[in-house]
């Protein structure tokens, strides 16, 4: 989204002095703000999971290799409900 279709949206608060307080977002627009402040541009992963121990992510494969072997499945849903909350 352009920057001047993006001032078009914001809104400011002032207070009785007429100085400037705050500013208003609309919520589609502080959500893509915040992905994208998350979201490393490279690899498209969240910062979070950028930031995890190569350690954590083998274990957690390896954990997953293992259910599986062991005929331990998950719905498709489970999973998806999983990894967004």
């Amino acid at each position: 989204m352009p920057i001047a279709q993006i001032e078009n949206l914001i809104r400011y608060v002032t207070n009785s002095e007429g100085k400037t307080t705050d500013v208003l977002v609309p919520l589609e627009l502080w959500q893509q703000l915040i992905h994208s402040l998350n979201t490393d541009n490279i690899s498209g992963l969240a910062w979070i999971d950028e930031q995890e121990p190569k350690e954590q992510i083998l274990a957690d494969l390896q954990e997953s290799v293992r259910l599986a072997a062991a005929g331990q499945t998950f719905p498709i849903s489970q999973l998806w409900e999983d990894a967004t909350t």
